[in-house]
C-alpha cells in the first residue's frame, strides 16, 4: 500500500477545516490542519505537504506571509489560496479557491495539482 500524500490546511474556522478535511480525505489525502500560521510553521520540520489550502485572514502571522514561507520551504507544494477576499488581492499561488468552498472546485484543483 502506498502512503497517501499530505495536505496542509491552514484555516482558523473549525467548520471550514472540517469541510476541507472531508473533501481532502475523499480525494485520497492525509490532512495536517493548523488553526494559525504559527502552528503550521512549527510543524514544518515534520511534514512535507504535497498540497496546501491556505486561508488569508488568520490571527497572528498573515496568510500572505505564510504563503511566501510555504513556497520557500516546500517549492514543490501545490499552493491553493482560499479566502473571502477579492481574488485580485490573493498572493502568488498555484490556484485560487474563493469562499464559500465548493467540493467540485477543490476536486478540479487537486486533479490539476496531481498531473
Amino acid at each position: 500500500m502506498t502512503a497517501r500524500p499530505l495536505a496542509l490546511v491552514v484555516e482558523d474556522s473549525a467548520d471550514q477545516t472540517a469541510l476541507l478535511k472531508r473533501y481532502l480525505d475523499r480525494e485520497g489525502f492525509d490532512v495536517f490542519a493548523a488553526a494559525d500560521a504559527e502552528t503550521a510553521i512549527a510543524a514544518f520540520a515534520t511534514i512535507s505537504p504535497a498540497v496546501t489550502v491556505l486561508d488569508l485572514l488568520l490571527p497572528g502571522i498573515s496568510g500572505t506571509e505564510l504563503a511566501r514561507l510555504i513556497k520557500t520551504r516546500f517549492p514543490d507544494c501545490f499552493l491553493i489560496v482560499s479566502s473571502v477576499l477579492d481574488v485580485a488581492d490573493y498572493p502568488d499561488a498555484d490556484a485560487a479557491l474563493p469562499k464559500p468552498i465548493i467540493g467540485a472546485d477543490l476536486r478540479a484543483l487537486l486533479r490539476e495539482a496531481t498531473r
